[in-house]
């Protein structure tokens, strides 16, 4: 291998007028072109830091009816989830319209937290909603979160998430929806405060009250741990609406504690009766609850909107299999449609699903995992199929249920 020159590889300047000259692998670069290279860097970051930089008015011209109406066609059922996040929702925008006016009441952000078992359209509320406004929409999960400095992500990953989603646009993301999910499993363990680091359940609570407060947090550009001489982008969580969900296992026994409501006693209840009590119980659920799950008082506090959702019937779930504009029988129909083939179900099939989705008590999200499995092996043979039309059975969707119950069972 050759000696290298003892000149930068860059400007041709020499060893002996340059006041320092790095050596690389193949090449050399001196001193002032390593300055001259982080300028342009930082220009480079700088620029797209303030990319959209001129703060536009935000016009918001949603009723919260209007909200719950789009909704309507897209979430069967929680009528009243809806209608407490629509107001949520619109409050929470009008807010950011006027605070332009410096005479008025200063209105504090009012953050949500969704309480519901699987499946029950918590996410799926959320992601419309920032559809219908058409503002950046990030979605995370609790459980990956670690406090800051310890093995997992940082929490300050959710905003970066958020920037991805607007192309780094900062103004738009400072208006967007934050959706963090799995919220309940980074509870404390038990209500009194811990004597060990709880670093990723308590520690993560902590370190989310700066961002649902409100505050200006530095966030890495491309995600990742954070590091001493990383360039940082900084972004404003005042007017990020943070909605929080969660399955909340269990609670229903700490709100029938507390509302005096035993689940035992003498007297057996049918599977009906215990089903309709527990659905009952939820829909009194309370901050003093969520306290006592584990959630911290200072979290709590800056989530004031409490919703809870309720478990879907049967008829919610044939509603949702085939009413909403994107129901799972119709983006299967619309599969078929690009082969040019008309897909069909009987009522019996659609029963059969039914069955199994209550069975498994998945939910919503149970009912796209029972027609994935059925559906599988239709698509694989319709396309060498000459017919135009095919009709699902029961008989069908029973045998090739029946085939791959092992997969069914572990979906």
């Amino acid at each position: 291998m050759s000696k290298l020159k003892q000149e930068c590889y860059f400007c041709g300047t020499t060893a002996s007028k340059s006041k320092l000259l790095l050596d690389g692998l193949n090449a050399k670069i001196c001193d002032r072109c390593i300055e001259l290279g982080s300028g342009m860097i930082k220009d480079i970051l700088k620029e797209n830091q303030n990319k959209g930089s001129e703060d536009i008015r935000f016009e918001f011209d949603k009723t919260p009816k209007e909200i719950v109406h789009y909704l309507d066609q897209y979430i069967i059922g929680q009528f009243q989830a809806k209608k407490v996040l629509s107001v949520a929702i619109y409050n929470h925008y009008k807010r950011i319209e006027q605070q332009i006016l410096e005479d008025e009441v200063e209105i504090e952000k009012s953050n949500i937290l969704m309480i519901g078992n699987t499946g029950t359209g918590k996410t799926l509320l959320a992601k419309t909603v920032a559809k219908l406004l058409n503002v950046p929409f990030a979605i995370a999960d609790a459980t990956t979160f670690t406090q800051s400095g310890y093995v997992g992500e940082d929490i300050e990953s959710i905003i970066t998430r958020l920037l991805q989603n607007c192309n780094y646009n900062i103004p738009m993301a400072e208006k967007g929806i934050v959706f963090v999910d799995e919220i309940d499993k980074i509870s404390r363990k038990g209500e009194n405060v811990s004597i060990t680091r709880d670093v990723s359940g308590e520690g993560v609570q902590q370190g989310l009250l700066k961002l649902l407060e409100g505050s200006e947090v530095l966030v890495p550009p491309n995600g990742g741990r954070k590091h001493p001489d990383q360039p940082m982008l900084k972004v404003n969580t005042k007017n990020i609406l943070f909605i929080c969900g969660g399955a909340f296992e269990g609670i229903e026994e700490i709100i029938g504690s507390r509302i005096n409501k035993n689940t035992l006693g003498f007297k057996k209840k049918s599977s009906i009766d215990e089903k309709i009590e527990k659905n009952e119980i939820l829909s009194q659920v309370n901050a003093l609850d969520v306290k006592k799950y584990g959630i911290i008082p200072e979290l709590l506090g800056r989530l004031p909107v409490v919703i809870s959702l309720q478990p879907l019937d049967r008829e919610a779930l044939k509603r949702i299999l085939l009413e909403p504009k994107n129901s799972i029988i119709k983006q299967y129909k619309k599969l078929f449609e690009f082969e040019k083939k008309q897909l069909e179900f009987e009522p019996e099939a659609i029963e059969f699903i039914l069955d199994k989705a209550i069975e498994y008590e998945l939910g919503a999200r149970g009912l796209r995992s029972i027609c994935e499995i059925i559906m599988t092996d239709i698509m694989y043979e319709s396309p060498s199929l000459k017919n135009k039309k095919i009709i699902v059975t029961s008989k069908i969707v029973e045998q090739i249920f029946n085939s791959n119950q092992s997969i069914a069972l572990s979906a």
